[in-house]
This record gives C-alpha cells, sequence and structure tokens, in this order.
C-alpha cells in the first residue's frame, strides 16, 4: 500500500512538474544596461537599481560601464551596481568619430566574449539607464522564443521603409523598428551582438542618408545610428521581433485602458501641472554625490486627482510621479550607503517612507492585453470575420462658400467613396448670411452650415484659416455625433484608402497624424510663449485622428490659440515660425500643436498616411492621401490649385483640369522618378474623374439656355484668370482646353431648335421692314403727319435693335463678372 501511495505521488509531482514546464520554462535572466563614467549616468544608474530590487526583477543584473582610462582616474561610482568594465568606444578606435552610443553594442559584444557570467546564462534583457522598472521582466512570460526576441515599438525609424534599409541590409524587408526593451535568448544575442556593432559603424559612416525624411533623426546629425544599426543587425541574421507596444511608456503619455506597463523610459521631458522634469538639464549633476539632495519633488497622489478627473489621463500623471519618486527614492538610499547623515524631516521623505508609497510601488505584472503583441492586434483588426466591434468613425473637412473649395470638396468626395472610409463625412461649410444666399453647392456633399470667421468678429482680421477650428468647435457643440473616433482632413486633399485609428494606433490620449516639420515655432520661443507646455508640442498637421473626447476638450483650445498666435505679430518672421511669407498664414497649425500641447495630447506622427504629389515616395508605401497644396509637376505639364482660385469648376459644365500626361509616356528608366510621376498623374486623373461624374449628373446639353450662360460664363472666367497671370502654362492650357469644348458644342449640338426660330423670326421681321421702308418713300398720297409717324416707328424700331445687340455685346464682352 505504502509503494502504492509514493507512486501516486510520484506521479502527482510529475503531472504537476510538467504542467509547471510548460507554463513557465526555466531559464536563468541577466539584465544589462550600458552607461558611461559621468555624473549624468550615475543618478540614472541609482534610480534604474533602486527599481530593479523594488521590481523583483530575477536574475542578476549588470552595469556594462564604458570608461577610458583617464576617465577612470577621477571616477567616483565603481560601487552604485554590479559592473562590468569594457573599453570606451565613445572616440572611435579607427575613425575618430564621437559617438557615445556605440558603447552600447560594442559593451555587449566585449561582456559576450570575455565575462563569465554570460556563459551561464538562458535570457538576456538589455535595457537603457533611463529606465525605470516596475514589474518582472520575463522573457518568456512576455512572449520570447529562440529565434523571436521581443522588443519594443520604435515607430520614428522610418529608414526601416526606405533607402537606408536598402543600403545597409540585405533584407531590408526584415527590418523592424524596435528598441528600448529588448529580451534575447542568448544563443539569438551570441550570432547578432557583432552584427549590431559593425552595422552602427556602418550606419554612422554614411553621412549622405542622416537627413531627417530618410532617418527620422530630428538632428539630422546620425546621433540614432545605433538603433538602425541594431535594426539591420537584426534583420541580417534573419531575426524577426515579436514587437510590444505596451510594455513600455514613456512618462508624460497615457496608457491605453486596460494596459499596465512595466518598463518607463524617460527618455523625453515631462510634467504633472506646473512641475516638470527634463533629464538633459541634469547632464553634470553630480546629485548621487551631494548629500540629501533630490530631484525637485512631484505632486503629491492627492494633488494629482484634484488637476485631472478623467480615469484614464490621471494614470498618466501617476506614472510621471511614481518614475521621480523612485529616482529620489535611490538617490535617498544611495546617500545613506555613501556615509551621509541621517536627512531632517520633511512631508515629502515622511511620503517617500510611508506604507501609501509602498503599496503604490509595489511590484506591477502585465496584464494580458499589455502583453499582446502588435502582429496579433493588426490581425484582429484586418480580419473582418472575427467578428470583433471596430470604433465607429467619423470624417470632416472643412470649407467655404466659394467654388474654389467647390471643385476641391467634389474631388474629395470622389475619393472618399472609391476609397473604402467607413463611418460617415461631413463637410463643415463657412458662410456668411450674404455668400450663403447666393451659394449654389449644397447638394456637394453632406454639409454643416457654420458662421464664417474670415472677418474676425472682435479684431477684424481677416483670417480664412481660422474657419477650420472654428467650424471643428461649432459642430461638436451642435451636431449629434455617435463615432468614437474623428477624421480630420483638409478640402484639398485625395483620399486613396481607409484611414482608420485599429490600424494607425489610434487612442483616447493618443491622437495620430502626419509630420509637419517646418513648424519650427515648436522649438524655439513661440512655443515658450503661447503653451505651458513646450516640450509636448508636436509638429503635426494634415490628417489627424482624435478620440472625440480629447477632441472635445481640446477643440477651444485649438480655437483660442490661433487667435493668440495669429494676434503675436511680434513673432510672425520666418527664422521663428517657418513660414516663408512671414504673415502668420500659418497660425493655424501652431494654434493646433500648441492647443494639444496644453493638454499634453502626445500625437503618434506617422508618416506612411500622407504624401503631397510631386514628392518621391518611400518604395512599398501605401500612402491613404494625396494632399496637393503645392504645385506638382511631369515633364511639361503642372498643377498648381492655387491656378484655379476663381474658375468656377463645379457649375460649369464639363469644365475639367488639362489632362496629365498619359502614363505609357513616362520613363521608366528611373524607377524613383517614375514611381513620383504616377503618383501626380493619378491624382490629376482623379479630380478630372470626379468633375465628369459631377457634370454627368448636374449638366443637359439640350437645354440652350443653361448653354449660353455656360458660354458666356467660360469666356469671361478665362479672361478674368488670363488678366491674373498670362504667363501661366496651367492657364493656358486652360484656355485651350475650354475654347475647343466651345468648338464641340457647336459642331455636336449643331443649332439648337430654338435658335432656329429666333433666326427666321428676325430674317421674315427685316423682310416686312422693308417692305415698309419702300412704301413710305413711294406712297407721295399720305398725309405728312402720317408720313411722321412711321418715321418715328422708324427710328424707334432701329434704336430697338441696336440696344438688343448692344445687350448680347455686353454679355459676351471681358468685363462681365461671373
Amino acid at each position: 500500500m505504502g509503494k502504492v501511495w509514493i507512486l501516486m505521488v510520484v506521479a502527482v509531482v510529475g503531472v504537476v512538474g510538467i504542467e509547471g514546464a510548460r507554463k513557465s520554462p526555466s531559464g536563468r535572466i541577466h539584465t544589462l544596461f550600458s552607461v558611461e563614467c559621468q555624473n549624468y549616468f550615475d543618478w540614472q544608474t541609482v534610480g534604474l537599481m533602486n527599481s530593479y530590487r523594488k521590481a523583483k526583477q530575477p536574475g542578476p543584473i549588470t552595469r556594462l560601464l564604458s570608461c577610458t582610462d583617464e576617465e577612470k582616474k577621477n571616477y567616483k561610482g565603481m560601487h552604485l551596481a554590479p559592473t562590468f568594465e569594457v573599453p570606451s568606444m565613445s572616440r572611435h578606435p579607427k575613425t575618430g568619430d564621437w559617438y557615445p552610443a556605440i558603447n552600447k553594442p560594442a559593451g555587449v559584444v566585449y561582456w559576450l566574449k570575455h565575462s563569465k557570467d554570460a556563459k551561464n546564462v538562458d535570457w538576456v534583457v538589455i535595457l537603457d539607464a533611463d529606465m525605470i522598472i516596475r514589474g518582472p521582466i520575463v522573457p518568456w512570460e512576455l512572449g520570447a522564443e529562440k529565434g523571436r526576441p521581443v522588443a519594443a515599438y520604435y515607430g520614428y525609424l522610418i529608414g526601416c521603409d526606405n533607402i537606408l534599409a536598402q543600403l545597409h541590409t540585405k533584407h531590408p524587408e526584415m527590418c523592424d523598428k524596435v528598441g528600448g526593451l529588448l529580451a534575447f535568448h542568448i544563443d539569438d544575442l551570441r550570432v547578432f551582438a557583432p552584427l549590431w556593432l559593425s552595422k552602427t559603424e556602418e550606419v554612422r559612416e554614411d553621412r549622405a542618408h542622416w537627413a531627417t525624411n530618410i532617418t527620422g533623426d530630428i538632428y539630422g546629425k546620425g546621433w540614432i545610428s545605433e538603433m538602425y544599426g541594431y535594426s539591420f543587425g537584426a534583420a541580417e541574421v534573419g531575426l524577426r521581433h515579436k514587437i510590444n507596444d505596451n510594455l513600455m511608456i514613456y512618462p508624460g503619455y497615457v496608457p491605453r485602458e486596460g494596459i499596465e506597463p512595466i518598463l518607463l523610459h524617460y527618455g523625453l521631458p515631462f510634467s504633472v501641472g506646473n512641475w516638470s522634469f527634463n533629464k538633459l538639464a541634469h547632464h553634470d549633476d553630480g546629485i548621487v554625490y551631494k548629500c540629501n539632495q533630490l530631484f525637485p519633488e512631484p505632486p503629491y497622489p492627492r494633488e494629482v486627482k484634484q488637476l485631472e478627473l478623467d480615469p484614464n489621463q490621471r494614470r498618466g500623471l501617476f506614472l510621471s510621479i511614481e518614475c521621480i519618486n523612485i529616482i529620489n527614492e535611490g538617490l535617498l538610499l544611495q546617500h545613506a550607503a555613501n556615509g551621509c547623515p541621517k536627512p531632517p524631516w520633511s512631508k515629502y521623505l515622511s511620503f517617500l517612507k510611508s506604507k501609501a508609497y509602498a503599496e503604490l510601488t509595489k511590484p506591477k505584472y502585465a496584464s494580458p492585453a499589455t502583453l499582446q503583441m502588435m502582429e496579433d492586434i493588426k490581425e484582429e483588426h484586418v480580419d473582418d470575420g472575427a467578428g470583433k466591434r471596430h470604433p465607429k468613425i467619423h470624417t470632416v473637412f472643412s470649407t467655404e462658400c466659394t467654388t474654389y473649395f467647390d471643385w476641391q470638396t467634389v474631388g474629395l468626395m470622389h475619393s472618399f467613396r472609391q476609397s473604402g472610409q467607413p463611418g460617415n463625412i461631413t463637410r463643415l461649410l463657412s458662410c456668411s448670411d450674404e455668400d450663403l444666399r447666393k451659394y449654389k453647392g449644397h447638394d456637394l456633399a453632406p454639409t454643416h452650415i457654420v458662421p464664417s470667421m474670415s472677418r474676425h468678429p472682435l479684431t477684424g482680421d481677416w483670417y480664412p484659416a481660422i474657419n477650420k477650428p472654428a467650424a471643428v468647435l461649432h459642430w461638436l457643440n451642435h451636431a449629434n455625433i455617435d463615432a468614437e473616433f474623428i477624421v480630420i482632413l483638409d478640402a484639398d486633399m485625395i483620399l486613396r484608402g481607409p484611414i482608420t485609428p485599429w490600424e494607425f494606433k489610434a487612442a483616447r490620449g493618443h491622437p495620430v497624424s502626419t509630420p509637419y516639420d517646418y513648424l519650427i515655432g515648436c522649438d524655439n520661443e513661440l512655443a515658450k510663449l503661447h503653451t505651458s507646455h513646450p516640450e509636448a508640442c508636436d509638429k503635426v498637421g494634415g490628417v489627424i485622428i482624435m478620440h472625440i473626447d480629447d477632441l472635445r476638450k481640446f477643440a477651444l483650445l485649438w480655437l483660442h490659440k490661433t487667435e493668440e498666435v495669429r494676434a503675436d505679430r511680434a513673432h510672425y518672421a520666418r527664422n521663428i515660425t517657418g513660414d516663408i511669407y512671414e504673415s502668420g498664414w500659418i497660425s493655424e497649425m501652431y494654434g493646433y500643436s500648441f492647443g494639444a500641447a496644453e493638454l499634453k495630447l502626445k500625437h503618434t506622427i506617422n508618416n506612411e498616411i500622407l504624401i503631397y504629389p510631386g514628392y518621391f515616395p518611400v518604395p512599398g508605401v501605401k500612402y491613404r492621401v494625396f494632399h496637393y497644396g503645392l504645385r506638382f509637376m511631369t515633364g511639361n505639364w503642372s498643377f498648381d490649385k492655387a491656378d484655379w482660385r476663381d474658375v468656377d469648376m463645379v457649375n460649369r459644365c464639363w469644365a475639367k483640369f488639362p489632362d496629365p500626361p498619359d502614363s505609357s509616356t513616362l520613363d521608366s528608366a528611373n524607377e524613383e522618378y517614375l514611381q513620383r510621376d504616377l503618383l501626380s498623374i493619378e491624382c490629376a486623373k482623379t479630380l478630372n474623374e470626379a468633375l465628369n461624374l459631377h457634370h454627368t449628373r448636374k449638366c443637359s446639353t439640350d437645354n440652350s439656355s443653361k448653354l449660353q450662360e455656360e458660354e458666356s460664363k467660360m469666356i469671361s472666367g478665362v479672361s478674368r484668370v488670363n488678366n491674373i497671370d498670362a504667363n501661366d502654362d496651367s492657364i493656358s492650357n486652360n484656355i485651350l482646353t475650354n475654347q475647343s469644348e466651345e468648338s464641340e458644342i457647336v459642331q455636336k449640338g449643331e443649332m439648337p431648335s430654338s435658335f432656329r426660330f429666333w433666326v427666321i423670326f428676325l430674317w421674315a421681321f427685316s423682310g416686312i421692314g422693308f417692305l415698309v421702308v419702300i412704301f413710305v418713300v413711294y406712297s407721295g398720297h399720305r398725309r405728312k403727319g402720317t408720313r411722321a409717324k412711321h418715321s418715328r416707328r422708324r427710328r424707334g424700331l432701329h434704336s430697338g435693335l441696336m440696344e438688343m445687340n448692344g445687350r448680347d455685346r455686353h454679355s459676351r464682352g471681358v468685363d462681365v463678372p461671373l
């Protein structure tokens, strides 16, 4: 019986052991982070080490310390963390290039080769020094596998999508935009690390491709070469990452609902109320070695609750204060270890030692939603058969009561129907009462009419661009909107495909937009003057995807900040705003960025949504929007929307823009130029297709009175445009087109029946008049009074004919307005 019990116990233990092994594969974890011999990295080390202990991160941790011999002589921080010294490559030994970031891959390579720890480990977690661990980072629990490391998403690495990847890896299609948190199997890391280093050197030397539009590096100095070295090295050895955008978050950002981040990366400035923190402001701060000195205390939790009522926004603020509190707590502990005297009592020190603080900072564990990979989310969104309910979308665009916006509306509405964009669309039509009475384009789109603010009601300033934020605000306050996300476009856009929040990862607190890099006022005194959070100013515009809750809070600020910037004439200068006209014309764009910064709305900036026709596309990118705000050309053909400001393309039957060249005539020798020109042709053809469909619905060739009216407007309209710019190629092309259309009308329509009737009538009337004149001249038996009567009738008849002919000439003359 005893043997039976022993066997049963062994069996149960065996089953449990097998099940446990299946759920939690055994593995030795080692965490690495790279620093240099500087005060700047020392206080970061103290913060990271404190969080490592509080989070109960499994396995040992090692600081890879890169120091020159000279730096090491004066270095005081060898005791701050378990340390493995590696040779400094800040100054490259061969090229002399000063690039300290290369120490990260160089340090990992050196550790793998020379450290005993590297021989007794299965999994390696690689972090940056400016991070705070909130909970255990266990690679296999995060989903890492041998051959499939886990990493955080770094969407700004646009070089993975363009010529940079094609130049630096044989497998550009395998380039992943990742960084930050890295969880590797040791076997993968051994194969990959040398390429990480060599590719970093390669990208760093490629100065010809450091430009912002190629790399995404806002400084254009090759400073993120190490990040590209990582992505290109992984692509070279065939490592595809499991990419997670939830595990790591920047303080100042708001986590998505249901997400519990386990890593904070304080690489960017952040603030809570009037308190703020920027790591760069403490570059030379020896705070580790200054007894009882801490970073400025952030607001207390109860103050945060009063600052923000929205629970999710509040979570973001709590993460910000948690980050700095853990660094300060680490400094206190380090000061004590350094032998500093006990600090005097203070409310803040009491808080850091309280049970409430301990409860707030106990280890966090990733929720199922946190562990969801981007590839899994994408599959869910694409797979409509899965039955997942997508949030409702509503698209809006702003126009005015002019024919200039009418043809743009026709183009956008046609493309909206063709693109498959989900949800409804509304045109926000800004009109004065007088303009609205004369307006003919009510049926061009579903419309919400708003009062015009082109002439500001208080200041008298003429600035039509303010109608955009004013119209959005009016619509929000007066329309019944049941959508969760709003997509805001400009009228001069053509949709090529759907723009959805689930594909581009828009969320509450995280709108999506496209880069407007020329908004340099985000980097200078303009932002400091007009927002209390200049560090949160994003250079964005064009396409906006925003949660309705954010938009409701933001729209009024958008309008107010636009008024504020527009009134700041002292800072219209080009070197401050980037406005080439120095007229404050882009005040609305700054109003948007400053208003968003005021609420600390951090945008996901996507380079793959919008393209200007005439720009070179990134190979493989399926742009969703054409923004034809600038002149573009193909060969001798060109298009500029401004040339058609005063031409009625919508109410003038069969009007169209000059046809672009046929795509078959393009030179295919240069693929880059070919793709650019194909997009330009597509944009112009879509506009003409839209106009043609509009005219097919609206125009009738057998209505002679309308036809004559259109002919008159055509001639006078061309004459007016011709007076504006007689040398413009696109205008002259338009004149030729119009003239050919006129001749076509006459040839195809021949002579309308009503016109034939009047010709016969006039011929008969002239014949009768001639007979009357002959009769009067030769009838001598009539009385003199009778002759005088006929003479007056004859003069009246001739003057009437002259008056009628005069009106006809005037109606076809060049002085008649449209």
